[in-house]
């Protein structure tokens, strides 16, 4: 269950969260429509540069088995390129004592996992991590099943158990908080300038346009 003494008031900040990647590969991408698998590995790489851009932990870790072979997406790969990839061998990353050791080693009770499939790697270790004490978010978005009903139902099972779900965008939001802390600002409106496409097909015009909306706003809440 989501643990409110590990947050702030309920919140995520790079100073309490663990960003886990679960077998984002090629041979479950391959169950994915075209436009799914897009879509899916746009929002891994918005938590991957949420990763780098706020220097939260990140553990990936991909199955190395028949079918499968231990190497992640190169668009995972190529934004953390200095982690390298757990392999396991059973379809629960909970089961690897290397990623639960990982998860440990950080200090933090907080598991953002984002995974495919959905229905059995995102669930089994997040149920489990639960279980131990963890609160767990899912990524939605940076996951999916084989199906949408084994996606949907696997989300809902994660949150009556005791999980939060939310989106890879929510994330980075929630991690920059404050219009006003400038530190990361303008990385995190990069990251934004490519999410949040204008009519015409242009994301550098429509971040321009919310970067200097919400630098209004800040201005005008230290007024």
């Amino acid at each position: 269950m989501m643990s409110v003494s590990s947050t702030d008031r309920g919140l995520l900040t790079p100073d309490n969260g663990v960003l886990m990647f679960i077998d984002h590969q090629a041979a479950t991408l391959s169950c994915l429509a075209s436009v799914e698998r897009k879509t899916v590995l746009d929002n891994v790489v918005i938590l991957a540069k949420a990763a780098t851009i706020f220097g939260l932990p990140a553990i990936v870790t991909a199955i190395k088995a028949p079918g499968f072979d231990g190497n992640i997406a190169g668009q995972l790969s190529e934004v953390l390129r200095e982690t390298a990839p757990i392999t396991r061998t059973s379809m629960n990353a909970w089961d690897s004592e290397e990623v639960v050791a990982a998860v440990r080693s950080t200090g933090r009770r907080n598991l953002i996992m984002a995974a495919l499939w959905s229905e059995a790697c995102l669930a089994m270790p997040a149920l489990q991590a639960l279980t131990d004490g963890y609160g767990v978010y899912a990524v939605e978005n940076a996951s999916a099943g084989t199906s949408p009903r084994a996606h949907a139902t696997a989300i809902r099972r994660i949150e009556q158990a005791g999980g939060v779900s939310l989106t890879a965008l929510q994330l980075l939001l929630e991690l920059q908080r404050d219009c006003a802390w400038s530190e990361h600002y303008d990385e995190v409106m990069a990251v934004l300038a490519a999410v949040c496409h204008a009519p015409d097909k242009q994301p550098e015009h429509s971040a321009v346009k919310l970067r200097t909306t919400l630098k209004r706003e800040a201005a005008r809440k230290q007024r």
